[in-house]
C-alpha cells in the first residue's frame, strides 16, 4: 500500500441526451469514470415522477435521480480519491449492491449520465469542477443508438422503449437547451475529447454556456 496521501482531484461532468454516446466517450478517454446512472431511485420509491398522461415512470426526469447522494460521492472522490457507490440494475429498477471506486493517483475523473448537468452549479460552488460537457449527436442518430442499446441490454419492455424513444426524440433540442442553461458546454465527440485532454493537462477554464 502506498504511503502517499491521495492527490486532490477534480471532475468533468459529462451530460447529454440518453443514447448520445456518453459512456463510450468516457471509456475512450482513459480516465476513471463515475456512472451517475447508478444513483437512480429504486422503482418502489414513492417520489418517482410519472410521464404526464401516462402510467409510465419518467426515468428522464431529474426527480427520478438522487442528486444529493451523487454530489456527495463526487465530492468524496475529489477529496479522498475513493468512495462507495451503489450498483444499479436498470432492468430491475433497483440497487443490487455497492462497490468502491478508487482514483489511485489520477487528479481527474469523469462523472457521466443524463443528469450530470443538474449538479454543475453545486460542483462549481464546492470547487471540484474541471469542466462540464453536453454531448450531442442529433435526435435521429440518438434515437437509433438509444433504442438498439436498450434493446440489446434488455433495459425495459419494447413498448416502453418505443414510447420513451419517440418522446425523447421530440424533446431532444429542449433537453440540450436545458443542460446548456445549467452550465454544460454542448459539443460533439471530437470537441469533447479535446476538452477532456485540456482538463487533464490543467488547461481547461470553465465558462458558462449561453442558451
Amino acid at each position: 500500500m502506498s504511503s502517499h496521501p491521495p492527490i486532490p482531484a477534480r471532475v468533468v461532468l459529462l451530460s447529454g441526451p440518453s443514447g448520445s454516446g456518453k459512456s463510450l466517450l468516457a471509456a475512450r478517454s482513459g480516465l476513471p469514470v463515475l456512472r451517475l446512472d447508478d444513483f437512480y431511485k429504486e422503482g418502489t420509491d414513492p417520489t418517482l415522477p410519472q410521464v404526464e398522461g401516462s402510467s409510465d415512470i419518467d426515468w428522464d426526469h431529474p426527480l427520478s435521480w438522487d442528486a444529493d447522494t451523487a454530489v456527495a460521492a463526487v465530492t468524496e472522490l475529489c477529496r479522498t480519491g475513493r468512495t462507495t457507490i451503489p450498483v444499479y440494475d436498470i432492468s430491475l429498477s433497483a440497487r443490487t449492491g455497492e462497490e468502491t471506486l478508487h482514483l489511485d493517483r489520477t487528479p481527474l475523473f469523469i462523472a457521466e449520465g443524463i443528469f450530470a448537468a443538474e449538479i454543475v452549479g453545486r460542483c462549481r460552488e464546492l470547487g471540484v469542477l474541471a469542466d462540464a460537457l453536453c454531448l450531442t449527436r442529433g435526435p435521429v442518430t440518438t434515437f437509433r443508438r438509444r433504442f438498439l442499446r436498450d434493446l440489446r441490454e434488455g433495459r425495459k419492455s419494447v413498448p416502453f422503449l418505443l414510447r420513451r424513444g419517440w418522446r425523447l426524440m421530440r424533446a431532444e433540442r429542449s433537453i440540450v437547451a436545458r443542460q446548456r442553461a445549467l452550465g454544460a458546454h454542448a459539443c460533439d465527440r471530437d470537441e469533447a475529447l479535446g476538452r477532456l485532454a485540456n482538463a487533464a493537462a490543467g488547461r481547461c477554464v470553465m465558462t458558462r454556456s449561453a442558451v
